[in-house]
């Protein structure tokens, strides 16, 4: 049958998919729309497995905190190219991840990924239509939350990055906020990898006392001082890797510790996430 341009605008406008795209559906569907649109799925499927391995530096990174300040969640949709990361189709498709996460309270990426839309498909379906319109992998890379008295969050300019940290013995105080955006763009700039000593991993540890050992060896010191000094080394790594014992950026006469302590007695910071793409 002959396919009309009405046809392949119709199609066009339920899919989001391209007019080219759409017509050659359309006519290897001898004009079964629904047809037409399994094929075009179809094409995004086989996008997704061909590209399944290519990497993704690209992307948008959001977050979001609840009205009442305790729940946040950051979502990172990653692509391949920075031109596709700034489709609009691509950034609408992000925000969906970000309002599904937000509504569902999701558990896990999985459960994100599987949460049923509007059309009663899974958000995944929704992901890799778009793989087939774009013709790159796109990928949900990171999902998180965090939960406390008090939640704020930091965006970076870039659009590729994003931190929530979560904040107790806040004293209800107006400028908890603000203090807590400074530890969020702390996060963002300096890379903690911990929020105190004693959530860094014990392989860490041991690798960081060892490489002291070695380093003061190598540097001819007696052996009966190379513990001594690989712990200094050791406690030095802490001021650095670790958000509390890190110095504020805005004022290196606190650490971050002091910078909490001394907007509130006793508040300080339970938990953060820093998610980036690229």
């Amino acid at each position: 049958m002959a396919i009309t341009a009405q046809d392949v605008n119709k199609l066009r406008q339920e899919t989001g998919a391209g007019m080219m795209d759409c017509k050659k559906a359309l006519t290897e569907a001898n004009g079964d729309f629904e047809a037409a649109k399994d094929i075009l799925r179809k094409q995004g499927q086989k996008i997704a497995n061909k590209r399944a391995d290519n990497a993704t530096s690209e992307g948008m990174v959001l977050t979001q905190v609840s009205e009442d300040g305790t729940t946040g969640t950051v979502v990172a949709v990653a692509c391949e190219t920075e031109p596709v990361s700034k489709v609009e189709d691509f950034r609408k498709l992000a925000k969906q991840v970000l309002d599904v996460a937000v509504s569902t309270k999701a558990a896990s990426k999985e459960e994100l990924l599987a949460a049923p839309q509007a059309d009663g498909r899974p958000l995944q379906d929704h992901i890799t239509d778009l793989m087939g319109k774009i013709g790159e992998k796109i990928d949900v890379v990171s999902y998180e939350t965090v939960s406390a008295e008090k939640v704020v969050s930091y965006d970076h300019s870039n659009g590729k990055l994003g931190v929530l940290v979560a904040l107790t013995n806040t004293g209800g105080k107006e400028e908890v906020t603000e203090v807590g955006k400074d530890v969020a763009m702390q996060i963002a700039a300096m890379k903690p990898i911990a929020v105190d000593k004693d959530g860094v991993d014990a392989a860490t540890v041991q690798r960081e006392i060892e490489v002291g050992k070695e380093q003061a060896r190598a540097e001819g010191k007696p052996e009966a001082m190379l513990e001594k000094i690989a712990q200094g080394k050791l406690n030095k790594f802490y001021k650095e890797n670790t958000l509390l014992n890190q110095e504020f950026v805005k004022d290196s006469s606190l650490s971050i510790a002091q910078l909490l302590d001394k907007t509130n007695k006793g508040m300080t910071v339970t938990e953060f996430k820093r998610v980036a793409i690229g």
